[in-house]
């Protein structure tokens, strides 16, 4: 298959997904929807390497990683960043859920090693599923490193709807509170925010032509290089992603000036980053065979029903306890299911279907988006990792 025509193919699944999503009003999201079409492209004509061949190889989706997790970063303050202490207790609480529901009863259906192998994918990302992956097959266990991969790509298709179907509530809920004045532009302080400078303070001072795409590029690559140098020097004491470096160091650089908000869409680069770290999530699809799925179909099903049955009850009775709405709570949860970007699409997806007033879009997101990207980070970068060194050992 030729480049372009592979390009073609790709982007017009993403298309198609923005379609549905938008008729439906994300109560299918686009990402559901495009990972339906990727996997019954590769179980037709797609080559499996198809979103190389169209000119998004590993290697490019990474550097648009790091650049888009600190741009996600510009979209929170310190000051949200802190006040986001309960969605991390939230997903915690997601976590054990799952751990709890998988060790007991999982066991008794499934076995103790087929469970071992489930929980880290369960609640995180490609990484946590290469381990378990990698050490179910040391140990012997070929079925089980086959289990760790598809569980990790198929576990989106239960999270997708019902993260879309829990953010349609609560966006609702919150509308109804907007709506009535009850809920206003306000910040964690209780008064009323005043439109902030937007752009780089450091360089407010620098002349307009010399504010080109490229000098904000320059600004999130050297941001996201930090990131990346400053895990480097902690690996020998702690293990600690670079990309959630990335949302932190995100978030200091528009607290200090050195970014603006938004800086990719500033740059004219977000969509183009998007689309690229879309694709690299849905290839990961390529791997999930039909033959693959009918062997562990039940084992499949089965994990991933217990784990969105435990998410669901240890966030809720967390989420009471620190007087947060029980969708929002599990919403939070379940962003263990798939982490960024799916978070953050599926929240805006969610954001402008339920009203087309910016004024309302923006308090939405400012009340919904922090705590699902944060929640996505908590779980998928951080736990999944640790809970994987930990689970592996029991092989």
């Amino acid at each position: 298959m030729s480049q372009m025509l592979a390009l073609v193919f790709i982007v017009l699944i993403l298309y198609i997904g923005d379609v549905v999503a938008a008729r439906t009003k994300a109560w299918v999201p686009s990402i559901f929807v495009c990972a339906v079409l990727f996997l019954a492209g590769y179980w037709t004509f797609f080559p499996e390497d198809i979103v190389s061949v169209a000119g998004i190889p590993p290697v490019v989706a990474t550097a648009l990683m790091y650049l888009l997790i600190v741009n996600m970063g510009t979209l929170l303050s310190l000051q949200e960043l802190k006040a986001q202490w309960k969605t991390i207790l939230i997903a915690f609480a997601g976590i054990l859920g799952v751990v709890v529901f998988l060790l007991s009863f999982g066991t008794l259906l499934f076995g103790f090693q087929a469970m071992v192998v489930a929980v880290p994918p369960l609640v995180g990302g490609l990484v946590s599923s290469l381990i378990m992956s990698e050490g179910a097959a040391d140990a012997g266990l070929v079925s089980l490193s086959v289990f760790a991969i598809v569980i990790y790509v198929m576990q989106g298709f239960a999270g997708y709807p019902l993260t879309s179907v829990m953010l349609k509530k609560e966006g609702k809920r919150l509308l109804g509170q907007i709506r009535s004045g009850e809920l206003k532009s306000v910040d964690d302080t209780g008064k009323e925010t005043t439109k902030e400078y937007e752009g780089a303070k450091l360089f407010k001072k620098l002349p307009e032509q010399y504010h080109t795409s490229y000098f904000i590029f320059f600004r999130l690559a050297f941001t996201g290089f930090l990131a990346y140098f400053v895990s480097t020097l902690l690996e020998p004491l702690v293990t600690v992603s670079p990309m959630v470096l990335c949302l932190l160091f995100g978030v200091i650089g528009r607290s200090i000036g050195f970014l603006e908000k938004q800086a990719l869409q500033k740059a004219n680069g977000f969509g183009f980053a998007m689309m690229g770290l879309m694709l690299y999530v849905l290839d990961g699809l390529r791997n999930a065979t039909p033959g693959m799925m009918l062997d562990i179909v039940y084992l499949l099903v089965g994990s991933i029903l217990l784990a969105v049955i435990g998410m669901y009850i240890f966030s809720f009775i967390v989420g009471k306890l620190l007087k947060v709405s029980k969708a929002m709570a599990y919403a939070i949860s379940l962003t263990a299911f798939y982490g960024f970007p799916a978070d953050y699409v599926i929240t805006n997806e969610v954001i402008n279907s339920l009203t087309k007033d910016p004024k309302e879009r923006e308090i939405l997101t400012s009340h919904m988006l922090s705590p699902m990207l944060v929640g996505g980070f908590v779980t998928v970068t951080i736990v999944s990792v640790i809970l994987a060194g930990v689970f592996v050992n029991f092989l």
